[in-house]
This record gives C-alpha cells, sequence and structure tokens, in this order.
C-alpha cells in the first residue's frame, strides 16, 4: 500500500489565487518566480514531482497574478535547473523579457482529471485528505487525515477528534476522580501587599498551567499491516494501531 507517485507530485500547498475557481477541479503544480533571459522564458518552481509537467510540449494553464480564470498556453520546451531546483520553460505566446515579467507570480495549473492512472494498493494524495480515520477493532473514530509525509516512508499525518482519548491517558480517570468532591479551599490570610502580588501572579501561572493542551497530531505509517482498509467510497480508513502507536 501507498501513495502513487501520481498522487505526491501535485499536492501543492499553494492554494488557488482566485475565488472564481473550483479548487475540486483544478490543481497548482508550480509558480512562475521569475523571467530567465531576454526572450520571454520563465522560471518556474514546481509543486509537483512530474518532470514532464514542465519539459514534454504541449496545452498549459497559467493563472497569472489577480487573475480571475486560467488562460491556456502551449509550452514550446523547457529544462531543468538542478542547482537551483527550478524549471526554465518558453511558452509560444511569450517572446521577451517584458512579457514574461508580466507572468511573475503566475500559477500553473493542471486538471485535477490530468493525473495518472493507479496500481492496486495506491491512491492520490487527495483522496486521502479529509478521510476519517477508525480503530478497526474497536470502531472509535481516532481523528482525520490533514497530510501526508515522507520520512522515507509514508505517514498519514492525523488530526485528533476531541472525542478520542489515548490509550493509557489520564483522562480516562476523570469520571473517578469527579465523583470526589474537591476539598474546600482553606480561608485567605491577610498578607503584606507584596507577598500577595507574587501569591497572585502565582497562582495566575498554575491556573495557565492547568489548562488543557491541545494534543499534536498522529502520526500513522501508511503501510497495509497498520492500514489494512481504505475505503474511499465511504470516506474512511480502517487502522490495526501497534502498542503505543496511538499513545501521548
Amino acid at each position: 500500500m501507498s501513495v502513487s507517485p501520481g498522487s505526491q507530485p501535485d499536492r501543492s500547498s499553494q492554494t488557488l489565487e482566485s475565488h472564481l475557481i473550483n479548487p475540486e477541479q483544478w490543481l497548482v503544480v508550480g509558480r512562475i518566480v521569475a523571467p530567465q533571459g531576454l526572450r520571454g522564458e520563465v522560471r518556474i518552481y514546481p509543486e509537483s514531482e512530474f518532470p514532464e509537467r514542465f519539459l514534454e510540449p504541449g496545452q498549459r494553464w497559467i493563472l497569472r497574478p489577480q487573475g480571475q480564470q486560467p488562460e491556456s498556453m502551449e509550452l514550446k520546451q523547457g529544462r531543468f535547473l538542478a542547482n537551483k531546483g527550478l524549471y526554465v520553460v518558453e511558452f509560444a505566446e511569450i517572446h521577451h523579457r517584458e512579457a514574461a515579467e508580466a507572468l511573475r507570480g503566475a500559477q500553473m495549473l493542471v486538471s485535477v482529471d490530468d493525473r495518472p492512472p493507479l496500481a492496486p494498493g495506491e491512491f492520490h494524495y487527495l483522496d486521502l485528505m479529509g478521510l476519517t480515520v477508525v480503530d478497526q477493532t474497536t470502531q472509535e473514530v481516532i481523528g482525520t487525515v490533514v497530510n501526508l509525509l515522507t520520512a522515507g516512508h509514508d505517514l498519514l499525518e492525523v488530526r485528533r477528534s476531541p472525542t478520542f482519548i489515548p490509550p493509557g491517558s489520564p483522562a480516562n480517570d476523570q469520571e473517578d476522580q469527579a465523583a470526589d468532591p474537591p476539598a474546600p479551599e482553606p480561608a485567605p490570610v491577610p498578607k503584606p501587599s507584596g507577598r500577595r502580588k507574587a501569591q497572585k501572579k502565582a497562582k495566575a501561572i498554575a491556573k495557565a498551567a492547568a489548562k488543557p493542551k491541545v494534543a499534536p497530531n498522529l502520526l500513522i505509517p501508511f503501510v497495509e499491516s497498520i492500514v489494512p482498509v481504505v475505503d474511499l467510497a465511504n470516506g474512511r480508513i480502517e487502522i490495526t494501531p501497534p502498542p503505543g502507536l496511538l499513545g501521548l
């Protein structure tokens, strides 16, 4: 089980800069960052691991800064600058540096349908986002997939559900603790103003420390032994977490 090379490449962190464009129809695969030379070539910072997006001739879609809709352009040729991590691209419609400068900040888009086919057990990155993660044994909702990280192998980043209590959490004992009424606080004893001020500050610090902290997101290895079920039709993932994976 894995995320296909066709899913990760176009998983841009950029958002479409026009509210008139449906983000469910377009993906950002690159951003034009500067002109290159005097003949109208542009430098593109890639948000895709598919080099053919920037090298193979053909139709491309460009959303200019403050543009309302993407416009079609014909990519003539491209090359990769390994020392810069950028592509240099020539469009048929851009003939000089001034026209290339006008594209600075523009986004290169592709249709969401322009994705390669998947092999068995592979999934597109975007299809995994927002899926509900459920413990297969208990059917308890763990959280929601919010990102995919690559660190030697794919990791699902899962935002915890507010109702999820990790195994071994002190929160499991809250009900028992709540049954015991709190001991009455001792009557305040008047103290010199300086000590009273220090005491008030100490109480404020203690109160802030007692506030519940937001638990960090979970990282779940995206391997079949831990994630045996990916049910795209029903928007859920079932996991069989080993001991300690979901702990604090």
